[in-house]
């Protein structure tokens, strides 16, 4: 990873404490680009996991609580060819900002959802971070939601009526926003999503209703079986959540490939598992998802040799079976 000087950072904890406003004048200075590239697709990375307190990657419960290390690893990810931005929280973007590394990238406001997992208000998911205005007025390029629907639970009202708020809000303002929803359920006392193709379809038709206009809505959805039948359920575009592989991780990145070639699907979001793949080669992983997403070719040969570049982001453990980037987590 490229080495980020310690004069750098220690010109960011000086502006967080003296000179605050530099943050707002930075992101209003940021180089802009358009929102899609010149293919039509967006490759995402996203670090939007500390604020809802998901720092775990894999068996390392504290991974991403090194912020100094995390910035790191996310100024090396949007240094590479094919990385169009970044999905973030205003602690995050704001550092990011301070680092100059957000010029020319598509920079994407998490709303944050305040149902903490394992929290007794989990599924009241109101929304604690950025709002669609403040993104606007930061000058940022889109704005991120993620709306859990739990039939047996109360708390899914004010979640929607939240979510129904904050789209149309954008809509006003001209600003994309990603919707990522989720049929939820409770079980054994953990919110659980569900993953199959009926439910991402219910989840989908759901979330598209929402609010006054839809003109600016996206879908973020998980890649489940049956793609061609869910993309089938959406004019919507529509984004792929690249969640943590699971125990066959080359047969996931092809899952991902098939379905970056449907209609509709105009890219990827991924996080942790980029971010931080078992080798550390965090470079070598970005630039994988980036062939995948960018290159026609990359898509159609995709390989599931084990010796194919793609193996190093897995790595020889087994891994949870639930996408976890934006789910449970």
């Amino acid at each position: 990873m490229p080495e980020i000087s310690s004069v750098d950072f220690q010109r960011l904890r000086d502006v967080r404490a003296g000179s605050p406003e530099t943050i707002a004048s930075t992101l209003a200075a940021r180089t802009k680009r358009p929102l899609l590239a010149d293919d039509g697709k967006l490759f995402i990375v996203a670090a939007d996991h500390p604020a809802r307190g998901a720092l775990a990657v894999r068996d390392d419960e504290s991974a991403m609580a090194d912020r100094y290390d995390l910035l790191e690893r996310l100024v090396t990810a949007l240094g590479r060819p094919g990385v169009d931005g970044v999905l973030g929280t205003p602690d995050i973007l704001e550092d990011l900002a301070l680092l100059g590394a957000l010029d020319g990238k598509v920079v994407v406001g998490s709303m944050n959802r305040g149902g903490l997992r394992g929290a007794t208000f989990e599924m009241d998911d109101r929304y604690t971070a950025y709002s669609a205005g403040s993104i606007a007025d930061a000058g940022l390029d889109f704005a991120k939601l993620l709306v859990r629907i739990n039939l047996s639970d109360a708390g899914t009202a004010p979640t929607l009526e939240a979510t129904a708020r904050a789209v149309t809000e954008a809509a006003q303002h001209r600003l994309p926003i990603m919707l990522e929803p989720f049929m939820s359920t409770w079980r054994d006392d953990k919110v659980v999503n569900d993953l199959t193709a009926d439910a991402v379809i219910t989840s989908m038709a759901i979330a598209a209703g929402l609010g006054e206009s839809s003109a600016y809505s996206w879908l973020k959805i998980p890649v489940v079986e049956d793609m061609e039948r869910v993309m089938a359920a959406t004019t919507l575009p529509t984004l792929l959540l690249g969640g943590d592989p699971s125990a066959r991780p080359l047969e996931t990145y092809a899952k991902w490939a098939d379905a970056l070639a449907l209609p509709g699907v105009r890219g990827l979001v991924v996080g942790r598992t980029l971010l931080y793949p078992p080798d550390g080669d965090v470079a070598t992983a970005v630039d994988v998802a980036a062939g995948l997403v960018h290159t026609q070719e990359a898509r159609a040969g995709f390989s599931t040799d084990a010796h194919d570049p793609a193996a190093r982001l897995a790595g020889p453990t087994t891994m949870d079976s639930s996408i976890s980037e934006g789910t449970n987590a």
